[in-house]
């Protein structure tokens, strides 16, 4: 199977049988990320946190 990275656009081949790869064929409505992007999103995130403006909005809260 061939996913297409969301954010740079990178083909690389998964595992028909892997976890991966039977969660993107069943979840078509999610999106792959590579994982030079992944890693560069979790580094950002983790900088975000560590500096204290990170606030995670779960949808509970409304702020008028």
């Amino acid at each position: 199977m061939e996913a297409k990275c969301a954010l740079c656009d990178k083909i690389d081949k998964i595992e028909d049988n892997s976890p991966q790869g039977k969660y993107l064929k069943n979840s078509r409505v999610l999106s792959y990320l590579c994982e030079d992007c992944n890693l560069r999103i979790a580094e950002h995130t983790k900088e975000r946190k560590a500096s204290g403006q990170f606030h995670l909005n779960n949808g509970k809260t409304k702020k008028v």
